[in-house]
């Protein structure tokens, strides 16, 4: 009897079912041929696949895929159309990659023969997408990159691309596939067989462990700063605790995730300066870059240590934070294992006074920061106004806020390590609504809200995502807060040039986005719920009817509201 045969793309695409990879974000192209066969033929033979998904812009398929990471834990695949698609996903290759998100990142590639095999080129733009090194755009972003040889190959690469993605540190790898190599069959049997290959985590060395519980333990004046998260919701709790326990300050300075809840006494504002001027031990957990050297700087005597699974971010070229113990591992298991050597010392009297000096200090801060986003009369709303209410009317759901140059997090009440989610430090733009729409799709009944400038807004590519959302029924609010301008680069400017030309000019250069569109509009063309507010009034009796909307799994709501300094 003869064995079973497969194609190789059929076969490609049923490994990452087995893989655990639950979708196929894609958007197709003349390379496709072979993908869209494979589909329909594993179907057709009862074969497990991914769900696949069109999404009619690549930048869309990456952060859908890197939203529905953060909210499962489960890396998923992106397949895109040769060079050009892969070009479409570089930029949400760069921001996996900042924050160590895991994607198996595809592309086709243009087929190398121009006749004599199955898949050879069949229209002339085979030639035009003809590359060098077509991996070289996204290189820089990817953990690994290789390129699809032979079709028996197929099993094996998305074992070894799905274990690479997912080990610490985690990361988007690529792999590029020739039409002609997807067309040739392949044994069934590749298919029969549980992955080859398994992730790795990074655990911290004990005696590592013990000697930070000792500083911790005789620090008088010990201070954490916290990127990206405390790794898990175990960490979450963990840091908590050890904050609580020990009188550290936690300071969540340009955070891309949440680490501590903002209303617990040890939550610190975004100011690293003060607690640099006094810190004797600072513990930095998977940062970048936990203050800027050229406006702040620790003591000469305090003892820093840099923990998390790339502690000195290897793959950064320029990032001159001292690291007198550097911890590579996992930021929540090492906690957890941090509070374990912790339990053989007892906090004294001094650990009592310091917390309730440090929560004297971080309530007034916090009690600051909700008044000025008391709401007033004023035409517009300042972003702490809009976060202030927003958090006010999301109390009590379980709700993911997003804010990509959006909401800030200190007017926000925000508890859980899902709680809220800043863009990535890799900036590229129009990464909060498809991240949403990803999150959703990985948690339904959670509530999702997205905010974004209307600069950001537009970057997203906002007709194709309202296009994805309607298919595929997501239910999310978005908030675009709408300034008519760049505010980012116009505050960069300011910040170098105070006295400036610029600064004395009627606008900015290079700044304005007036006027502005309708953002209402765009939303409506695939029926959303959309409006506009002009005032804090407005957006106070919009946001309740938007919020109904989506517990109904009606759509998406959108609010464009006009925003001020």
């Amino acid at each position: 009897m003869s064995e079973p045969i497969l194609s190789a793309g059929a076969a490609l695409l049923a490994r990452l079912k087995t893989v655990g990879v639950d979708y196929i974000f894609a958007n197709s192209g003349t390379d496709f041929p072979p993908i869209i066969e494979g589909l329909a033929e594993a179907a057709a033979k009862g074969i497990a696949l991914p769900k696949a998904l069109t999404i009619p812009h690549e930048h869309a398929a990456m952060g859908m895929a890197h939203g529905y990471y953060l909210a499962s834990g489960r890396a998923q695949a992106v397949l895109a159309h040769t060079n050009v698609g892969l070009a479409n996903c570089a930029i949400g290759a760069l921001n996996a990659h900042v924050e160590h998100v895991p994607i198996l990142l595809f592309s086709g590639r243009t087929p190398t023969v121009e006749k004599g095999r199955f898949g050879a080129r069949t229209v002339p733009i085979g030639g035009g997408q003809e590359m060098r090194d077509q991996a070289a755009l996204v290189r820089e972003a990817s953990k690994w990159d290789y390129e699809l040889r032979f079709p028996e190959q197929a099993a094996d690469l998305v074992d070894r691309a799905h274990a690479i993605a997912s080990s610490s540190p985690r990361g988007p790898v690529y792999v590029s596939l020739p039409r002609e190599v997807l067309c040739q069959p392949c044994p069934a049997t590749v298919l029969d067989t549980p992955p080859n290959m398994r992730a790795h985590g990074l655990y911290a060395a004990p005696e590592h462990i013990a000697a930070l519980a000792a500083r911790i333990a005789k620090a008088k004046a010990p201070v954490i700063f916290a990127q990206h998260g405390a790794g898990d919701a175990a960490g979450f709790a963990t840091l908590a605790r050890i904050a609580q326990n020990w009188a550290i300050p936690v300071c969540q300075y340009w955070a891309g995730q949440l680490a501590l809840a903002t209303d617990h006494p040890m939550c610190t504002n975004w100011e690293p300066g003060p607690l640099l001027t006094e810190a004797d031990l600072i513990l930095c957990l998977d940062v970048l870059a936990p203050w800027m050297p050229e406006a702040h700087e620790p003591q000469g005597d305090a003892f820093v240590v840099q923990l998390g699974p790339n502690p000195l971010s290897s793959r950064t070229p320029i990032r001159h934070f001292r690291a007198d113990l550097s911890i590579a591992a996992d930021t929540g298991p090492a906690l957890e294992a941090l509070e374990s050597a912790l339990a053989a010392y007892a906090p004294g009297e001094d650990v009592a006074a310091r917390f309730a000096r440090i929560a004297e200090r971080n309530k007034s801060a916090r009690d600051d920061a909700l008044a000025a986003a008391a709401p007033d009369t004023a035409p517009g709303m300042t972003k702490a106004q809009i976060a202030r209410a927003l958090s006010e009317g999301v109390e009590g759901q379980d709700a993911t806020i997003l804010s990509e140059l959006g909401c800030p997090m200190a007017p926000m009440r925000l508890t859980h390590p899902q709680a809220w989610y800043q863009e990535p430090h890799a900036g590229g733009l129009g990464w909060s609504l498809p991240a949403a729409m990803g999150m959703q799709l990985a948690n339904p009944d959670r509530l999702i809200v997205a905010t974004m400038g209307d600069g950001t807004y537009m970057f997203a590519n906002p007709v194709v995502c309202h296009q994805i959302a309607e298919a595929l029924g997501l239910s999310i609010l978005i908030l675009v807060l709408n300034n008519g301008e760049w505010g980012a680069v116009r505050h960069s400017v300011l910040g170098l040039y105070p006295d400036g030309h610029a600064a004395k000019a009627n606008q900015v250069p290079l700044t304005g986005l007036q006027p502005s569109p309708d953002f209402a509009l765009v939303a409506r063309a695939s029926r959303a719920l959309a409006f506009r507010a002009e005032t804090h009034a407005d957006f106070a009796q919009m946001l309740p009817e938007a919020l109904a909307h989506i517990r109904a799994r009606k759509g998406t709501a959108l609010i464009d509201i006009r925003t001020r300094p």
